[in-house]
């Protein structure tokens, strides 16, 4: 495959690779996506996902907003696929940055990245909304409901950005630094229609913009080379 070829001459010539993805990064591993024709948008509940995954309904019925997000959002079993492996592996050998994700699943640090921006957060970071005091995933999967604290009773909460919240600045910041610089931009599993999220790739200044995903995206004009499919499949070529 041509493309392939390219991606990995490139790869080779890199000393600043970024790696900028989304869900479909993790669908390999299990974890549904929201936009495609299987994510969660396409699926019934009483209210649509992003009405309950948002700030407001967190605060009013938390019970709701668990049992969705403990059955469809907390997969803390799954493991990383060779999209996530390869990335580490490039990592380790100098030729990636940094990954820059809008997944909340930890699944690139499980893989061994050690430079991860985690644009909205994660599941595995969760935090008594009263005394700060810090719980793990497993500790909210574990709860009958609502997880309380276990030393005041305050609700605990995810660290993950919900709809109506904003992104963590530092974290926007140090994104925007690294593909400002980057020699090789990788964009992959990622419909690019989420905002701020997707704008970031307009701070790359390089010419080799990489896009990877199963179908096109309004970003597909600007790459200088795209590959279409599975971003694990493709991966595991290099």
């Amino acid at each position: 495959m041509r493309e392939l070829e390219i991606l990995r001459t490139w790869l080779e010539e890199s000393r600043r690779g970024v790696f900028f993805g989304g869900a479909g990064v993790s669908t390999e591993s299990g974890i549904p996506d929201f936009r495609s024709v299987d994510g969660l948008y396409h699926q019934s509940y009483d209210y649509p996902p992003e009405t309950i995954i948002s700030h407001s309904f967190f605060l009013q019925a938390p019970g709701e907003f668990y049992r969705f997000y403990k059955e469809k959002m907390l997969y803390l079993n799954a493991a990383p696929n060779a999209a996530h492996q390869k990335l580490a592996q490039l990592e380790a050998a100098g030729h990636l940055k940094a990954v820059v994700t809008q997944n909340i699943d930890g699944l690139h640090q499980a893989a061994g990245s050690r430079k991860v921006y985690e644009l909205h957060g994660s599941v595995h970071r969760n935090y008594c909304m009263k005394c700060h005091k810090f719980f793990d995933a497993g500790y909210v999967k574990r709860a009958e409901s609502v997880p309380r604290c276990d030393v005041c009773g305050g609700m605990v909460k995810p660290d993950v950005v919900l709809y109506e919240e904003p992104l963590d600045n530092a974290t926007v910041e140090s994104a925007v630094k690294t593909i400002t610089q980057a020699d090789v931009l990788i964009v992959g599993g990622t419909s690019l229609a989420v905002y701020p999220a997707a704008g970031l790739i307009d701070y790359y200044q390089g010419n080799r913009l990489v896009l990877i995903n199963k179908t096109p995206t309004p970003y597909d004009s600007r790459a200088n080379l795209i590959l279409t499919g599975k971003i694990g499949e493709l991966m595991e070529q290099l």
